[in-house]
């Protein structure tokens, strides 16, 4: 028998049988939990790649699991219905992979699953890494996009490289100032805007629409090719 490959957590039955269905006729193994203790038995067990993890447990708030799952090096995609830019940035902060808010879209659900399941970014022979038309070479610090050579300054090919190198998950402001601009400037969200913006004119077929270089709203950005 296969070990089930995605752990759905959640309190409400409804909920596990919804997404256990789509899932199912995806082809996905699954287990459910109906509570955090469940929760943290069954993601240590052998073949769990990915925990669907609610937020809203009876025994313990959800996010408080996040880091332990992360632990086992777990996948982890947050199913919640709070709809606070903060507790979306705490969970992403915390190491979560991506979320999804109540009521959810299951295509939308099967989207996120099959990105989280996957590594978007494809490390070639020769030290390069590729998502969608973007390829970056890290050590000539060299950007293409669709085979043409891009010329960004050193700021911008930092935060391309990070959004690539997690192509499909949402990276926090928080996240995105500490790896490019340091602790010190954990504040300075505008330096994140202005290089954004000229990343995006450098990057996008049409910078005012961008389809690569995505903002989520109050918590941050996720290379979406």
């Amino acid at each position: 028998m296969t070990s089930p490959a995605i752990l759905i957590v959640d309190d409400e039955s409804a909920i596990r049988r919804l997404v256990r269905g789509a899932l199912d006729r995806s082809g996905y193994a699954c287990a459910e939990a109906g509570s955090a203790g469940e929760a943290l038995a069954m993601a240590g067990r052998p073949g769990c790649q990915l925990v669907l993890l609610d937020l809203g447990l009876p025994d313990r708030d959800g996010i408080d699991l996040i880091p332990l799952i992360k632990a086992m090096d777990r996948a982890v995609l947050v199913l919640t219905a709070r709809d606070a830019s903060a507790e979306k940035v705490a969970a992403l902060d915390l190491g979560a992979d991506d979320y999804v808010t109540k009521p959810f879209d299951t295509d939308e659900l099967l989207a996120r699953v099959r990105v989280a399941m996957r590594h978007r970014t494809g490390t070639t022979t020769d030290g390069k890494l590729r998502a969608g038309p973007v390829e970056i070479d890290t050590g000539a610090h060299r950007v293409a996009r669709n085979g043409t050579a891009v010329h960004l300054t050193p700021k911008e090919f930092s935060l391309l490289l990070e959004l690539v190198r997690h192509a499909g998950k949402v990276l926090t402001h928080r996240h995105l100032l500490q790896t490019v601009w340091g602790e010190a400037h954990l504040g300075d969200i505008e330096y994140l805007r202005v290089t954004m913006r000229g990343l995006r004119q450098k990057i996008e077929s049409d910078p005012g629409r961008p389809t690569l270089l995505i903002n989520e709203p109050g918590i941050g950005y996720r290379f979406g090719a």
